[in-house]
């Protein structure tokens, strides 16, 4: 069968089938391993208090306590990095579902291991070093399992649907923060507070990994991309090291990565995961009803993926970004500006903010369109998770100091990389997925 026809030439009908049946059993599997293991990865910071509490000397003053927990948490992005460029390397060279597999696997084995951890009372120092350890471990599968997803269902949905298929993976990653959100209220909800120190602080991370084998055994019925598939047969894989030849020919690619990957990062984590504890400082709302519309605001993100990605897929990355990223910026600051007089419009203006926030979503089919096919997923793989590690990490460490001066740090910041994601519009480059075939 001629290359077109398997990476969605243009020319070819290929390109322009509808979806198939095949096609949507890829993306449910995909996104709902996705969900799970983004799950697996932030159940961690729901129970962390507890987690402080129980893997620390009794004797540590709280406030150490707390930042060596949030210390172990933020290995997990640290080790993202190296993960990613691993998996993706082998991923590159071995095949997709391959490493879609062993991402998948990696995270739950250790999120299984961290239901049943010792702690400092048992295992004494040991305790926290095999929960660094184990977090460490996370950090690298999910460094390969978010660029290794966007590659495997864009490589398998026809060429018109790339966005579709992307805005659809990425509403699954939301997901598993929405379930993660979920899980953890209920426990708190059915337990006391002694019985969640004493034993049931150990069940979300004891169902997440369940859940992580579960979809281990299902994605073994998924097939290998058909763009890898026809590279290997005509032996087109990459010659060399993957990422030289990415840091070597697809510098634009790298550096448009990065910069949108660190527009994702900050509307993430600033409207999502910070915007709920702002809420509270600034409006003295209280932890429930913030809590809620958070609930609201994650699930309308994921419904804001989807139609994100299936609008980039009709008009182009270009001009969803652009309007994606004015849209953004307008709701978020409607949101601050309408609470202080209009507390109960909280829900709708926070669930609107959250659903503009999935312009994020087209940020993984430029990265899919701008790399080739060869060296697809050790591109988007290392641009991806260096950028993440470290604008993830930086932003809300930013978005904390510029509140000193202004209470509407969180609303200039998103704005400001709002600007920054338009900028990067016109050095976009989108090209056919049989380029690297030819």
């Amino acid at each position: 069968m001629n290359a077109n026809n398997l990476t969605g030439s243009t020319a070819s009908p290929m390109a322009i089938r509808p979806l198939t049946r095949g096609d949507y059993k890829t993306l449910w599997l995909s996104s709902l391993g996705g969900a799970l293991e983004f799950y697996d990865f932030i159940i961690f910071v729901f129970f962390a208090p507890v987690i402080a509490q129980l893997f620390f000397p009794p004797d540590m003053p709280d406030w150490l306590r707390s930042v060596q927990t949030f210390g172990i948490f933020a290995a997990g992005y640290l080790a993202r990095p190296l993960g990613g460029i691993i998996v993706a390397h082998y991923g590159d060279l071995l095949g997709r579902k391959r490493m879609f597999l062993l991402s998948v696997l990696l995270m739950s084995v250790p999120t299984l291991l961290m239901g049943v951890s010792p702690t400092y009372a048992t295992a004494g120092v040991m305790a926290p070093v095999f929960l660094l350890i184990l977090r460490i471990l996370q950090g690298a599968a999910v460094g390969g399992e978010v660029p290794g997803a966007w590659v495997f269902v864009s490589e398998h949905v026809p060429e018109k649907h790339v966005g579709y298929a992307c805005g659809t993976l990425t509403a699954g990653l939301t997901a598993g923060i929405l379930l993660g959100s979920l899980v953890a209220t209920a426990v708190h909800k059915n337990f006391g507070t002694h019985e969640i120190t004493a034993y049931a602080w150990r069940i979300p991370f004891l169902l997440g990994g369940v859940f992580g084998l579960i979809s281990v055994y299902l994605r073994r019925w998924l097939s290998e991309t058909p763009v890898f598939v026809e590279m290997k047969q005509r032996r087109s894989l990459a010659a060399e090291i993957p990422l030289r030849a990415v840091l070597r020919d697809h510098r634009l690619a790298v550096v448009v990565a990065i910069v949108l990957t660190w527009m994702l990062s900050a509307d993430i984590v600033v409207v999502i995961l910070m915007t709920p504890q702002v809420l509270q400082k600034q409006f003295h709302l209280s932890a429930e009803t913030a809590l809620i519309a958070n609930s609201a605001a994650t699930l309308a993100l994921g419904f804001g993926c989807i139609t994100a990605g299936w609008i980039a897929g009709l008009v182009g990355p270009r001009r969803t970004i652009a309007v994606g990223a004015v849209a953004l910026g307008a709701c978020y600051y409607l949101l601050f500006r309408e609470m202080a007089g209009h507390p109960g419009w909280l829900v709708p203006l926070y669930a609107l903010s959250g659903f503009t926030v999935g312009v994020v979503a087209v940020i993984p089919f430029v990265m899919v369109s701008m790399f080739p096919a060869v060296v697809r997923f050790s591109g988007i793989s290392f641009s991806y998770n260096l950028s993440y590690a470290v604008f993830g990490g930086l932003t809300p460490i930013a978005v904390s100091v510029i509140m000193k001066s202004s209470p509407h740090a969180p609303v200039l910041y998103v704005s400001a990389l709002c600007v920054v994601g338009i900028a990067c519009t016109p050095f976009i480059r989108t090209k056919p997925r049989d380029v690297a075939l030819n």
